[in-house]
């Protein structure tokens, strides 16, 4: 399965080395120019390649968005058709707050299968994974499957929260976003919020 990462500032690398650990073939697209962060890549994480995000995401069977919210209005829509999305962002002040981040990513990538996951965590927190319980939540019960299977390969524990709506549980101010929690803690206060 070949992993495409936008983003190249904080999340987007610490996934992109996670997934190379893990054996993943892994491209990484920032804003601009694909020359502007081959060097960050290549010091980053090594072994990623640098691509144009619609060249990355061409080519990737999984696709991580780890963007500011503010800049996921400048992707295009229909590049993402067809493909399992993962949706890393968060809203944070001064971004207008949406209803839930993946619901908005699903409503204007129609075609795409969103799957909202690895937001809770701190990039700092993230490696090494150590079986963390990290929360995901989705629509499409086969995009699911991949996501886990990613998220479970790379070390993390996955643990499904509900449909794409109870995204809203791994987001700032929910009940698990930044907590350190293993699966029993980690299910306990998703479903004592949902």
């Amino acid at each position: 399965m070949r992993i495409a990462v936008l983003g190249a500032r904080h999340v987007g690398p610490v996934l992109a080395r996670l997934a190379l650990a893990a054996g993943y073939p892994v491209a990484v697209a920032g804003s601009g120019d694909p020359a502007r962060i081959a060097m960050i890549t290549e010091f980053l994480a090594p072994g990623a390649v640098a691509l144009a995000a619609a060249d990355a995401v061409a080519d990737a069977d999984l696709v991580v968005l780890a963007i500011p919210w503010h800049r996921f209005g400048t992707l295009e829509p229909g590049m993402f058709a067809g493909k399992v999305v993962i949706d890393a962002m968060n809203h944070w002040p001064p971004a207008a707050e949406p209803l839930g981040t993946s619901e908005e990513v699903a409503a204007r990538l129609v075609g795409a299968h969103v799957v909202k996951t690895l937001n809770h965590v701190a990039y700092q927190d993230m490696e090494p994974p150590d079986g963390r319980a990290i929360g995901l939540a989705g629509d499409s019960p086969a995009a699911l499957d991949v996501v886990s299977e990613f998220l479970s390969r790379i070390g993390f524990e996955p643990v499904p929260v509900g449909p794409l709506t109870a995204g809203r549980l791994l987001e700032p101010g929910g009940p698990v976003f930044g907590v350190d929690a293993g699966r029993p803690d980690f299910e306990k206060l998703t479903k004592e919020m949902s």
